[in-house]
């Protein structure tokens, strides 16, 4: 395998889980109530918060959904 093809498969293993990592993020803000819904829109991800849609993208939301859970968790 060329060194090309070992770097899009790892470009693409690497965006395959951080998108399953944003969805478990997304999820777990779900169930804890800090966020009525989440998903993928044209390129962006979109949260429903507080009757507002905040579009960002991927790279943005991990941190941001991390920075909502810990603010509820952190005091358990």
């Amino acid at each position: 395998m060329s060194d090309n093809k070992v770097r899009q498969q790892l470009n693409f293993e690497i965006e395959r889980i951080s998108l399953n990592q944003l969805n478990e993020l997304g999820n777990q803000a779900v169930a804890l109530g800090l966020i009525g819904g989440h998903g993928h829109h044209r390129g962006q991800y979109e949260i429903l918060r507080q009757g507002e849609v905040l579009l960002m993208s991927p790279q943005a939301a991990i941190p941001y959904l991390q920075s909502l859970i810990r603010s509820v968790t952190e005091g358990e």
